[in-house]
């Protein structure tokens, strides 16, 4: 069992950055920013460089701000899965595929929960989505992960954008005969992560909790997680079958119905637009595309 239950990498009063657990009610997950504008968020300090080595102290500090909880050097990789809730596989016109679907995304897509995301020029042709997810950090490096012992190699989830250059993904006339996956969402910092990790003390497998996706304040995504076709159990194990699933790892879950690729019309992100993703219990994300 982790030493915390909530945690995130802060800058405290005196400029000295710091993990810890905040000091917060249930409800006050997706209001961390403004807590910490009014001067109201503290945490109890954490102990020990390694993120997932973390131990409890007696200290109490104000936070002054929140840090990226993870970066790009501390993530090893992130392993994705794809079509993976119910109402999403029926909106592309797909059948439920047998086992998860994987893709990948180097670490260079990890961002921050508030950074602008820049857009490469080949990416900005009309066809920029946004996928709200669910993901796990993997907190203990294991390989062939029994599916009654997953849980114990997660240190915790948190919410994320798999941002996606659906033009690279799925025309024909870029993408070839098969669609491909890596290339079109692996641009860096395509992968935002937010900035509080939830244990499975606190959340269980996540297999319960309201997904939202905002588009410069419109709901776009509306779903709870108990639309997953795959559990957090399920994909850890099945990812490390001969695979040594290392900690660090982050696995993101799959996105719910409700993406632009999905509409009629679809509403492609462009230059400026904001995107959110809230996540009961974990907060959020909330990000600024930014044509380069």
């Amino acid at each position: 069992m982790s030493s915390w239950e909530r945690l995130i990498r802060f800058e405290d009063q005196a400029g000295i950055e710091q993990f810890g657990e905040p000091i917060i009610r249930a409800d006050d997950v997706s209001s961390l920013d403004e807590l910490v504008e009014g001067r109201k968020l503290e945490a109890k300090c954490l102990t020990g460089s390694d993120i997932f080595a973390l131990s409890a102290s007696i200290n109490v500090a104000k936070v002054k701000k929140i840090l990226p909880l993870l970066s790009p050097s501390e993530v090893p990789l992130v392993k994705c899965v794809g079509l993976n809730y119910m109402k999403h596989i029926q909106e592309g016109g797909r059948r439920p595929p047998p086992y998860p679907s994987i893709f990948l995304k180097p670490s260079a897509s990890v961002a921050a929960y508030n950074e602008d995301i820049p857009i490469p020029k080949l990416a900005q042709d009309d066809q920029l989505d946004y996928e709200g997810e669910l993901a796990i950090v993997i907190g203990k490096t294991g390989k062939d992960i029994p599916n009654d012992q997953a849980l114990n190699h997660i240190a915790g989830f948190i919410a994320s954008n798999d941002i996606s250059a659906r033009k690279w993904q799925r025309d024909p006339a870029y993408a070839g005969g098969v669609p491909q996956w890596c290339f079109s969402k692996g641009f860096d910092r395509f992968a935002p992560l937010g900035p509080m990790l939830v244990s499975p003390a606190v959340v269980g497998n996540a297999g319960n909790l309201q997904l939202r996706t905002f588009v410069n304040g419109d709901l776009r995504q509306d779903t709870n997680t108990n639309d997953l076709l795959f559990n957090a159990e399920a994909i850890v194990s099945f990812i490390s079958q001969g695979t040594t699933l290392e900690a660090g790892t982050v696995v993101m879950t799959g996105t719910p119905a409700g993406v632009a690729m999905g509409m009629k019309e679809p509403l492609w992100l462009k230059d400026g637009d904001v995107v959110e993703v809230e996540i009961e219990g974990l907060g959020s994300v909330k990000n600024k595309m930014v044509f380069l």
